[in-house]
């Protein structure tokens, strides 16, 4: 296994315990599916310095795609709720991410989009442009991809109008 060390990197004891993290939300995961009366299995990974829990729908099951709500309200109470169970488990504050249904990889693919269109508009105009409204997993996700390509961002605003501004390098 290879591990990353250093300042954000992760190394096998870290591994351990985001493992252990991503164990305790699938318990608690599943907890919530039995009393919501909801099939769906649960994935464990680590991904980026932190535990990623994924409740995987089968094909067409929308009942599932009630628990990640309308522009993914009730998914991020869900993330909270399972990261406090993580929490009070361990003691620790957990960063672990929850995606439900692909609902986040598929909201990343959109978001890549938008970060790439904008970044487009900056470099041939040289101006900053401003993007909509995101919540932070959103906003991340575009800080992530502006910053692969060079350019800088920054997140300006107050929620719930808190929004990434692309700038040139």
């Amino acid at each position: 296994m290879d591990t990353e060390q250093g300042s954000g990197g992760t190394d096998s004891a870290s591994i351990e315990r985001l493992e252990a993290e991503g164990e305790i939300a699938a318990d608690y995961l599943e907890e919530l599916l039995d009393i919501a009366d909801l099939d769906g299995d649960i994935d464990i990974d680590v991904e980026h310095g932190r535990a990623a829990v994924e409740i995987v729908a089968e094909e067409g099951d929308r009942w599932l795609r009630r628990l990640v709500g309308e522009d993914g309200e009730v998914l991020d109470a869900v993330q909270e709720l399972t990261r406090l169970a993580v929490q009070t488990k361990t003691g620790e504050r957990s960063r672990l991410m929850l995606d439900i249904a692909g609902y986040r990889r598929r909201r990343r693919e959109e978001l890549t989009a938008v970060a790439n269109e904008a970044i487009g508009r900056v470099r041939d105009s040289g101006q900053e442009v401003a993007l909509a409204p995101m919540n932070p997993f959103e906003r991340k996700v575009v800080h992530d991809v502006v910053a692969a390509a060079g350019l800088t961002s920054d997140s300006e605003g107050t929620e719930p109008n808190r929004h990434v501004v692309v700038r040139p390098a």
